[in-house]
């Protein structure tokens, strides 16, 4: 089961790598506030703080926004968004401490790429003729298999209509379904490798 779990983590952390790579010309290669030899470790970073943050936010109880933004029903190009604008800061001390940026430039930096990425991450993972990311695949790689069956569409138009409220009719209740994926998210980040979570994993992968 670990090894089933691991290989299409890693399948997912590349592909998420390969899209953070189709983004970052502008904001990284060609920024000189960047030298070219920290371009690849940067990207990297980037993709370590996507991966770990949306995980943390749905093991911090925010499943709900998570599968809204992946779902396309909030906007994941704004940098106001809460989801987006955490993970743009976690992105951003990293470039600080990291990679010892100034403020300037590692903000600058962070807040062009993360929200492009996360944009051009939810396009595709909507996109019923691309089938390099999906919704299921990417709550089940954060979640360890908690989506596995779960009517997504169905939860995402609830989610768009209603929010949270309990509708009473004796169905699964959408705060019940949350709390699953924040607890699967919870346990993935206490099993993983050393390092913790997904961006952890990313780092042991490649160094």
């Amino acid at each position: 089961m670990f090894n089933y779990w691991l290989t299409n983590h890693i399948i997912m952390l590349d592909q998420l790598l390969n899209l953070v790579k189709e983004n970052a010309q502008g904001a990284v290669v060609n920024n000189p506030a960047v030298p070219n030899e920290q371009n690849e470790a940067v990207m990297q970073a980037a993709t370590a703080s996507i991966a770990s943050g949306l995980q943390e936010e749905m093991a911090s109880g925010h499943a709900a926004q998570v599968v809204s933004l992946l779902g396309g029903t909030s906007t994941a190009t704004d940098p106001q968004n809460p989801v987006v604008s955490r993970i743009s800061g976690n992105f951003m001390d990293t470039l600080l401490k990291k990679f010892n940026l100034d403020a300037g430039s590692a903000g600058q930096i962070a807040g062009s790429l993360i929200p492009t990425v996360l944009g051009s991450l939810v396009k595709k993972t909507n996109d019923p003729n691309d089938g390099s990311f999906n919704l299921q695949g990417i709550l089940n790689s954060l979640t360890g298999g908690k989506a596995q069956g779960m009517d997504l569409s169905g939860i995402l138009g609830r989610l768009t209509s209603g929010g949270l409220d309990r509708d009473g009719d004796g169905d699964v209740d959408l705060q019940d379904i949350m709390g699953a994926l924040s607890s699967g998210a919870r346990q993935q980040q206490q099993e993983q490798p050393a390092g913790g979570g997904l961006g952890g994993m990313l780092k042991n992968l490649l160094g």
